[in-house]
């Protein structure tokens, strides 16, 4: 599959099996990167969260993690070839391996979410996408063991598997402070979540800031989903 080209940046996806994808993209663009000096990207793919999270916040230190060789290698390219090839360090590893002297301000992944469902004949494919190498409670406890109390953790999630997660993150003393429901059209049922959590010991209690965004409206994207992208899609 041909890359995918960005206004600062080109994601190539030859070597990966998950390509570049609308979830990943809001995602990079919604979380609140004010305050964060390092950010942590867990199961990098190709790069993308990294390179749009540079792309806001140059001086940002960020390491990238990623288990999968194929999307390693398209991530080391992705990088090598982008503005900020010094600002981003990646490894290839499990998270569960990885080991750093750094308790990271921000942990940012687009994490695998079947579990127990029929796999693929990719193995790579099956990688990417089911929770057996990362599992959510696995990630929620590296989490914990990569961040300081001040930290805060941001993922995109389907919404059956988002509402899971915010029940176990909970479970592990994490609150909920901005949730966004995406929906592809205003009449349609929320099909993501992007969630953004901190340890509930850092602050007062309080409702978390919810949003909606719809990606189209009357055939076209829409003004707020424009406003979310336009610094990255081409042809906005």
């Amino acid at each position: 599959m041909a890359g995918f080209a960005f206004k600062q940046f080109c994601i190539e996806q030859e070597n990966t099996a998950m390509k570049v994808s609308t979830d990943g993209i809001l995602l990079g663009a919604w979380v609140n990167l004010s305050g964060v000096k390092s950010l942590l990207d867990v199961g990098a793919g190709t790069g993308l969260l990294s390179l749009m999270c540079k792309q806001r916040s140059e001086c940002l230190a960020v390491t990238a993690v990623e288990i999968e060789s194929g999307a390693f290698q398209d991530a080391h390219l992705n990088i090598q070839n982008s503005p900020w090839q010094d600002g981003i360090i990646l490894h290839q590893s499990a998270i569960q391996d990885f080991q750093s002297d750094i308790q990271f301000d921000l942990v940012i992944s687009n994490p695998p979410y079947f579990n127990d469902s029929l796999k693929g004949p990719s193995a790579a494919r099956n990688l990417a996408r089911h929770t057996d190498s990362l599992s959510f409670s696995a990630l929620l406890n590296e989490f914990k063991r990569l961040s300081h109390p001040l930290s805060c953790l941001a993922v995109v999630l389907p919404y059956k598997e988002g509402l899971e997660f915010i029940e176990l993150a909970q479970q592990q003393d994490l609150h909920l402070v901005r949730k966004c429901e995406v929906k592809t059209t205003e009449r349609k049922a929320a099909s993501r979540l992007l969630l953004e959590f901190e340890y509930a010991s850092n602050r007062v209690f309080v409702e978390p800031e919810n949003t909606v965004l719809c990606i189209h409206e009357n055939g076209q994207y829409s003004e707020d989903f424009t406003t979310f992208c336009r610094d990255f899609y081409l042809k906005m």
